[in-house]
């Protein structure tokens, strides 16, 4: 049975209250963010020591939001747990305050802490001032295309566009409207390059789609609105990135409206109504990162996740019936986006 909307905010309530749903992902959030107060520690086991023998690799992860988000954050937590070496894990998210994860990333490396994720962008300008303090730390640090020039900070990126493009052929062909709409936060990083990927896919297949950034990662009651106006106004399919779009998946779900997910597994939102998930695998990079290092180059390099390298995956929802011909037009989508024949626009 769908939830209705009442039901749906006093989920995201129930979210907020336990700080599931926190504060941006790639920039800085300047409207209805919940998570200033510094976040939560956790530390954890991680990976898998498949490969038989090998030392304890200490890694932390700080991060703007919530580890549970289904977006951006969790896309690391995720990543880092499959990876295939013995990890023990730190976590400290909600760090959307700047300087709260300054301390948290200097904190770590003080306490020797081998490998440590400064998952945001923002915490560019910070890593430029801490990471020359550790020349025997690596720093990981995303979503960013450079190192600034750092020698024991790795970067990545997600192309974004590409599953974007796949997402945005799929729902213009589930429209019946030929109206789809987007809900968007602030226009920066991989937002920016998903939307732009999304709608050059849809308008492809000759859909009209219609993008209104709300202008914060973590409103979930802006988000909902957003996505309420979007229906009123005709659009019969949805997508939208960040952890807010948790709001805009209630009224989705609400409206019987289908939805595109991206950076993590969306499904578990709405099983009626997700469609599908562009997912960050970081792993695929993280590997070739954490290979280097114990080869001894503690970073210098930048790394990007794609389509190609398995580093973005589209996760069906097994749930929602898809025609085959819809799913053939997405594997062609794929393979003409890996082969080069195909061009995302962005």
């Amino acid at each position: 049975m769908k939830a209705n909307t009442r039901t749906w905010y006093r989920l995201v309530a129930l979210l907020l209250s336990f700080g599931l749903v926190a504060a941006a992902c790639g920039g800085s959030d300047s409207a209805g963010s919940d998570a200033s107060d510094g976040g939560t520690d956790e530390t954890t086991d991680a990976g898998d020591d498949s490969s038989g023998g090998g030392e304890t690799l200490t890694m932390a992860i700080v991060a703007p939001s919530a580890k549970n988000d289904l977006a951006f954050t969790q896309s690391m937590v995720d990543a880092i747990n499959a990876l295939d070496r013995d990890v023990d894990l730190q976590i400290t998210d909600g760090t959307f305050v700047v300087e709260d994860a300054a301390a948290a990333i200097r904190g770590y490396a003080e306490d020797g802490v081998q490998v440590i994720v400064a998952h945001g962008t923002q915490y560019g300008g910070s890593l430029a001032e801490i990471a020359p303090d550790f020349p025997d730390t690596t720093f990981i640090w995303g979503t960013a295309s450079d190192t600034q020039g750092l020698d024991n900070v790795f970067a990545y990126f997600p192309a974004a566009d590409e599953g974007g493009y796949v997402n945005g052929i799929l729902a213009a062909g589930l429209s019946e409207s030929g109206k789809i709409g987007v809900v968007g936060p602030i226009e920066a990083g991989d937002a920016v390059a998903y939307i732009a990927g999304f709608q050059s896919g849809a308008e492809a297949n000759g859909a009209e789609v219609s993008v209104v950034y709300t202008g914060s990662f973590g409103d979930v009651a802006l988000a909902a609105e957003t996505a309420t106006a979007h229906i009123a106004n005709g659009s019969d399919v949805l997508t939208g990135t960040a952890q807010m779009v948790v709001g805009a998946v209630g009224v989705a779900n609400d409206a019987g409206v289908p939805w595109f997910g991206t950076q993590a597994n969306q499904t578990s939102l709405a099983p009626d109504i997700v469609v599908a998930s562009q997912v960050y695998h970081w792993e695929v990079v993280l590997e070739e990162m954490l290979t280097l290092r114990d080869g001894g180059t503690k970073g210098g390099q930048a790394f990007e996740i794609d389509l190609a390298n398995g580093g973005l995956v589209i996760e069906f929802n097994d749930k929602f019936e898809l025609s085959d011909e819809l799913k053939a037009e997405a594997d062609a989508a794929i393979a003409g986006i890996i082969d080069g024949s195909i061009s995302t626009g962005a």
